[in-house]
Protein backbone atom coordinates (compact mmCIF):
# COMPACT_ATOMS: atom_id res chain seq x y z
CA UNK A 1 0.00 0.00 0.00
CA UNK A 2 1.43 3.84 -0.75
CA UNK A 3 1.23 6.40 1.48
CA UNK A 4 1.12 9.98 0.45
CA UNK A 5 1.34 13.16 2.59
CA UNK A 6 -0.14 16.69 2.04
CA UNK A 7 2.21 18.74 4.68
CA UNK A 8 0.94 22.47 5.99
CA UNK A 9 3.14 24.82 7.22
CA UNK A 10 1.78 27.54 9.60
CA UNK A 11 4.01 30.44 10.69
CA UNK A 12 2.35 32.47 13.22
CA UNK A 13 2.92 35.78 15.16
CA UNK A 14 3.77 36.44 18.55
CA UNK A 15 -0.54 36.63 19.27
CA UNK A 16 -0.53 33.20 17.65
CA UNK A 17 -2.66 34.60 14.53
CA UNK A 18 -1.31 33.28 10.94
CA UNK A 19 0.78 35.37 8.86
CA UNK A 20 2.11 32.48 6.17
CA UNK A 21 0.52 29.54 5.17
CA UNK A 22 2.52 26.68 3.05
CA UNK A 23 1.36 23.44 1.65
CA UNK A 24 3.49 20.74 -0.07
CA UNK A 25 2.29 17.73 -2.05
CA UNK A 26 4.77 15.63 -2.71
CA UNK A 27 3.51 13.32 -4.89
CA UNK A 28 1.93 16.02 -7.06
CA UNK A 29 4.99 18.02 -7.34
CA UNK A 30 3.03 20.69 -5.54
CA UNK A 31 4.27 23.55 -2.95
CA UNK A 32 2.66 27.17 -2.63
CA UNK A 33 1.70 29.53 0.05
CA UNK A 34 -1.43 30.29 0.55
CA UNK A 35 -3.59 33.42 2.56
CA UNK A 36 -6.49 30.52 3.59
CA UNK A 37 -7.25 26.80 4.26
CA UNK A 38 -10.38 24.98 5.21
CA UNK A 39 -9.81 21.21 6.31
CA UNK A 40 -12.71 19.42 7.27
CA UNK A 41 -12.22 15.39 8.72
CA UNK A 42 -14.64 13.04 10.04
CA UNK A 43 -14.17 11.71 12.97
CA UNK A 44 -15.63 8.37 13.03
CA UNK A 45 -15.11 7.61 16.86
CA UNK A 46 -17.39 10.87 17.37
CA UNK A 47 -19.29 10.58 14.77
CA UNK A 48 -18.40 14.64 14.71
CA UNK A 49 -16.81 16.77 11.82
CA UNK A 50 -13.57 18.57 12.68
CA UNK A 51 -12.69 21.42 11.38
CA UNK A 52 -9.34 23.97 10.79
CA UNK A 53 -10.24 26.85 9.58
CA UNK A 54 -7.26 29.19 9.30
CA UNK A 55 -6.73 32.58 7.65
CA UNK A 56 -3.87 35.43 7.70
CA UNK A 57 -3.76 39.49 8.10
CA UNK A 58 -3.66 39.08 4.13
CA UNK A 59 -6.66 37.79 3.14
CA UNK A 60 -8.85 40.30 2.41
CA UNK A 61 -12.59 40.55 3.24
CA UNK A 62 -13.67 40.27 -0.68
CA UNK A 63 -11.36 37.22 -1.00
CA UNK A 64 -12.93 35.37 2.08
CA UNK A 65 -16.29 36.04 0.60
CA UNK A 66 -15.50 34.73 -2.55
CA UNK A 67 -13.61 31.74 -0.84
CA UNK A 68 -16.60 30.85 1.29
CA UNK A 69 -18.71 30.88 -1.46
CA UNK A 70 -16.73 28.78 -3.93
CA UNK A 71 -15.90 26.35 -1.00
CA UNK A 72 -19.74 25.85 -0.60
CA UNK A 73 -20.58 25.27 -3.85
CA UNK A 74 -17.81 22.91 -4.38
CA UNK A 75 -18.58 20.81 -1.12
CA UNK A 76 -22.47 20.68 -2.88
CA UNK A 77 -20.68 18.85 -6.02
CA UNK A 78 -19.08 16.63 -3.47
CA UNK A 79 -22.37 16.24 -2.06
CA UNK A 80 -24.28 15.51 -4.83
CA UNK A 81 -21.46 12.80 -6.26
CA UNK A 82 -20.89 11.34 -2.43
CA UNK A 83 -24.91 10.71 -2.18
CA UNK A 84 -26.51 10.93 -5.89
CA UNK A 85 -29.01 13.87 -3.91
CA UNK A 86 -29.33 16.00 -7.05
CA UNK A 87 -32.45 17.84 -5.75
CA UNK A 88 -30.53 18.65 -2.97
CA UNK A 89 -28.02 19.78 -4.19
CA UNK A 90 -29.76 21.46 -6.77
CA UNK A 91 -31.68 23.41 -4.31
CA UNK A 92 -28.47 24.21 -2.57
CA UNK A 93 -26.56 26.02 -5.61
CA UNK A 94 -29.75 28.15 -5.99
CA UNK A 95 -29.71 29.48 -2.55
CA UNK A 96 -26.03 30.35 -2.75
CA UNK A 97 -25.83 31.59 -6.52
CA UNK A 98 -28.25 34.49 -4.21
CA UNK A 99 -26.21 34.46 -1.57
CA UNK A 100 -23.14 35.12 -4.30
CA UNK A 101 -24.82 37.63 -5.79
CA UNK A 102 -25.67 39.36 -2.16
CA UNK A 103 -22.39 39.59 -1.22
CA UNK A 104 -20.96 40.37 -4.63
CA UNK A 105 -18.82 37.23 -5.60
CA UNK A 106 -21.40 36.22 -8.58
CA UNK A 107 -22.94 38.61 -11.18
Amino acid sequence: MKTSEIKFTVSVDENHLPNKIEWEAADAGEKSSSKSVMIALWDEKENNTLRIDLWTKEMMVDEMKKFYHQNVMSLTDTYIRATGDEATGKEVKAFFKTIGERIGVVQ
